[in-house]
């Protein structure tokens, strides 16, 4: 697990790389309990950081249309 480094800063397939190794982890049954409680808690900032991630992109591709060209261009609507 790569704690040194911020989660504000890791890529998202960096961030779900991690996450799924904690989910793993939780899931074995074998961590204890107060290892669980922090991985548990790290687990839920890097789920928030991935549907960050995810919900800018979408936004981002939802700005994006095909011109009379069929070229992309983005959007004029105010979202």
């Amino acid at each position: 697990m790569s704690e040194s480094k911020p989660i504000e800063e890791m890529p998202f397939e960096e961030a779900l790389a991690e996450l799924e190794e904690i989910v793993s982890r939780l899931e074995s049954g074998d961590t204890p309990l107060d290892e669980a409680i922090q991985l548990y808690q790290r687990g839920s900032k890097l789920k928030t950081r991935c549907e960050t991630t995810l919900k800018s992109a979408e936004e981002k591709i939802g700005k994006i249309t095909l011109g009379a060209n069929g070229k992309p261009e983005e959007d004029d609507l105010p979202f």
